[in-house]
């Protein structure tokens, strides 16, 4: 029996080796990984001034995730999850050493190029999705059961401090040189997280082989198993309402910081940092609280906040509140994000881990993807500012629809399991 209401500081979970050493490799590499968006998100404004092509961008990265994720996760459940990670890696730095190349080489610096730029972040969106199942199954099996929650958090925590400092940095090398050079920047990163995911090892198995069944059968299961679950199933709408409502506000960033408030990259790297500095502070809390009693609560709360987020940025032109509101947004939506993840860990049987978390990657990958494509070609129709409101009207209907169903989800998914 694992006791939920033990709490387990931060230490204690970075005394994990193998934890430990995955988590300094991976933190290098989500350094780069952040200014690298901030730079292809700026390059697609910069070539077409155009929130729907910058949308683009972002459905171009969603539609590998979509078809691919789910049957990542029949991979991530079969076979063992660090090769996976190390190939998606691997694929990352070719596509980031790439584009690089192109950049410096006069490849990227004209209208018609925006469809280079779409291609290889369609192809970025092929190693996210190998990556995704991997990642997200892989880290519960560094650790011991115990530290599940705190390891969760403290991993979104690092991720959100990639968030504050990648875009700072990736602001700067715009800044100083130019975005060709934040993308080779990216690309050395990777080598620090390829080089810890070679050396660390898990300290259980949970892939079983199955033999006779194929892929697409199998992820139908994980499916199945999932909305049949009483507490992941609603988890997996909470999420795909945080994620399409107040995510995809971050994907159109660029707009609102060049044309509403006049601030060019430094000020997309402020507000991208605004968000991922309310984020790390929403991971640490939870990383440091240490335990599930209480979470799913908190976690539909936060569909609330993030709503008033939402309809704060957008309404306003004055720049010091639009960077409380983003922060806000930020530190609520990773909340609710994190603590979903969280729940879903601690509750899912092991043999369905891949298959399940693979479903968290595709809506948490997709759906801020999804939104930011109907948001981006809403813009050119009603503005920017209407239609990136909408999704706070998302958030909130959520938020009631979650709270009537408030206390049988928490107790599917904060209960008392044997492993």
């Amino acid at each position: 029996m694992v006791n939920v209401e033990t709490k387990i500081g931060i230490l204690s979970v970075l005394k994990q080796r193998n934890y430990a050493v995955y988590t300094a490799g991976g933190t290098i590499s989500l350094f780069g990984l952040w200014a690298h968006r901030l730079a292809v998100y700026w390059l697609a404004w910069e070539l077409t001034k155009s929130s729907f092509w910058v949308g683009m961008i972002a459905f171009a990265d969603l539609i590998p995730t979509l078809l691919l994720t789910p049957f990542a996760g029949v991979l991530a459940d079969l076979y063992d999850r660090r090769y996976l990670a190390i190939f998606s890696q691997i694929m990352g730095m070719l596509q980031a050493f790439i584009l690089g190349w192109m950049y410096l080489a006069g490849k990227l610096l004209n209208h018609g190029d925006i469809w280079w730029l779409i291609g290889w972040t369609f192809f970025l969106g092929l190693a996210g999705a190998l990556n995704t199942a991997a990642r997200l199954s892989m880290v519960p099996n560094l650790v011991e059961h115990q530290f599940i929650p705190p390891a969760v958090a403290l991993s979104s925590a690092i991720y959100n401090l990639a968030r504050v400092v990648g875009p700072v940095v990736g602001a700067f090398i715009i800044e100083t040189w130019n975005v060709g050079v934040a993308f080779l920047f990216n690309a050395v990163t990777f080598t620090f997280f390829i080089i810890s995911l070679c050396i660390v090892r898990s300290v259980r198995s949970e892939e079983k082989p199955r033999k006779g069944i194929s892929f697409f059968a199998q992820s139908m299961d994980g499916l199945k198993y999932a909305c049949q679950h009483k507490g992941i199933g609603p988890a997996l709408i909470l999420l795909t309402a945080m994620a399409l409502g107040g995510k995809s506000l971050l994907e159109l960033l660029p707009e609102f910081a060049d044309k509403i408030f006049d601030r060019g990259a430094a000020g997309l790297g402020e507000l991208t940092a605004a968000s991922g500095l309310g984020g790390l502070i929403a991971a640490i809390y939870l990383a440091r609280r240490g335990h599930v009693r209480g979470l799913t609560k908190l976690t539909i709360l936060a569909l609330l906040v993030s709503g008033g987020g939402i309809f704060s940025f957008v309404s306003t032109s004055w720049y010091p509140l639009a960077i409380f509101s983003i922060f806000t947004l930020g530190m609520a939506g990773i909340y609710g994000g994190t603590a979903t993840q969280t729940l879903m860990q601690h509750s899912v049987d092991g043999v369905m881990r891949g298959r399940v978390m693979a479903l968290y990657g595709v809506i948490h990958r997709g759906a801020p993807a999804l939104g930011a494509f109907f948001m981006g070609v809403a813009a050119e129709l009603v503005g920017i500012r209407i239609s990136v409101a909408c999704g706070g009207i998302i958030c909130l209907s959520a938020y009631f629809w979650m709270l009537r169903r408030s206390n049988s989800v928490a107790a599917a998914l904060e209960g008392y399991k044997k492993y």
